[in-house]
């Protein structure tokens, strides 16, 4: 169903609600609440230029993943994902996951209306199966991260409430994919999220052109930000083939392991037919912001020389109980020149220190 027969659909049942409960007292309601007025019929459109840019950064990702699943079903054999423990019903679920990017896609398509991106060309920096598959894992976080990073500020709550839908299902994916690759399923007990920026910053690059009706995207592209020492999931994980839960004995990482990071300068061109252009307003950068489940940690970065340093994986837990890591799973590493309070919430007021990333970082 298309989002305009959602919004005639929704539009009818309130009428003939209304008409047919009118000499009926409403039943007892706790006060508050937005858009729960019987009188308010919702608008599955943008209501401002945020919403345009928001969604449309969303469907672009969108694209991107669909592309993605069949790209790494296309260039790898049935044997070479046997090969990768990853079997003839799981690479059919890759393949569904896929169609669920279809109707993901159209849903957005058809809220943005005329603002609508096309689809664009890509590329991919994976040669092999499990390659493949965790660069997946990445994706699909970065989608998910962002969403839910701007889902809370849109004007149109109506869309909102569409875009949780589908942005559930993109977790179930990334969960999905983490198990494909011998990993934990789910190894946070939240999600963290990121700003438009950050998330552009991230899948800009593997965009190659895009239709030139395709509107100008209005986020920041930040430096890129390397970890050159990050663990490859994908390597580790060959002694732990696919399964629905592996307890792995060796971690990805841990707290207090040194990370190296390298970073570039602003003013490079990036993304569709090299046509946005790398910016930073940040000062000189003095730490690394670790955006992790509902925190953003800083660690001081160490012998800062020449667009590279280093710094130390932060410990600790998310709650004093020490349950679960703070830093574990997915997370994002951000050069910053301060280390301001934000939280989940308030996220974008970190843009303006950020000197170069975020980096995708396993860890755990």
């Amino acid at each position: 169903m298309s989002t305009a027969s959602v919004a005639n659909a929704t539009s009818s049942a309130s009428s003939t609600t209304s008409s047919s409960t009118s000499s009926v007292a409403p039943p007892p309601t706790p006060a508050g609440g937005l858009g729960t007025s019987p009188t308010e019929t919702p608008q599955y459109v943008p209501m401002s230029d945020y919403d345009v840019q928001s969604l449309n950064l969303a469907l672009l990702q969108e694209y991107l993943e669909l592309d993605l699943f069949h790209n790494g079903l296309a260039r790898f054999s049935s044997q070479d994902f046997d090969a990768a423990g990853i079997n003839a019903d799981q690479q059919f679920l890759i393949e569904y996951m896929a169609d669920q990017e279809v109707g993901h896609a159209e849903l957005i398509s058809n809220i943005l209306g005329t603002n609508a991106s096309k689809p664009c060309t890509y590329g991919y920096p994976f040669g092999n199966v499990r390659d493949f598959i965790d660069f997946s894992v990445k994706i699909t976080t970065i989608g998910e991260s962002g969403v839910l990073g701007f889902l809370s500020h849109l004007d149109s709550r109506a869309a909102a409430s569409l875009l949780s839908e589908s942005i559930t299902v993109e977790s179930r994916q990334e969960m999905v994919l983490r198990q494909m690759e011998g990993l934990f399923p789910m190894p946070q007990f939240f999600n963290p999220a990121i700003t438009q920026s950050m998330q552009w910053t991230q899948i800009s690059p593997w965009l190659l052109t895009c239709p030139a009706e395709n509107i100008h995207v209005g986020w920041q592209n930040f430096p890129g930000l390397n970890i050159t020492n990050a663990a490859n999931a994908s390597a580790i994980s060959n002694d732990t083939m696919s399964a629905v839960s592996n307890n792995r004995s060796t971690p990805l990482s841990t707290p207090g392991q040194l990370i190296h990071l390298q970073w570039e300068a602003p003013g490079k061109a990036v993304g569709p037919n090299a046509s946005y252009t790398t910016t930073s307003a940040a000062g000189t950068p003095a730490f690394a912001a670790w955006i992790s489940q509902l925190n953003v940690t800083y660690t001081p970065l160490i012998n800062v020389t020449n667009f590279t340093a280093f710094t130390q994986q932060p410990g600790g837990a998310v709650f004093p109980n020490g349950t679960t890591n703070l830093v574990n799973g997915t997370v994002f590493v951000v050069i910053t020149d301060q280390n301001p309070v934000v939280t989940s919430f308030n996220g974008s007021l970190l843009d303006q220190h950020v000197v170069a990333g975020p980096a995708a970082y396993t860890a755990g």
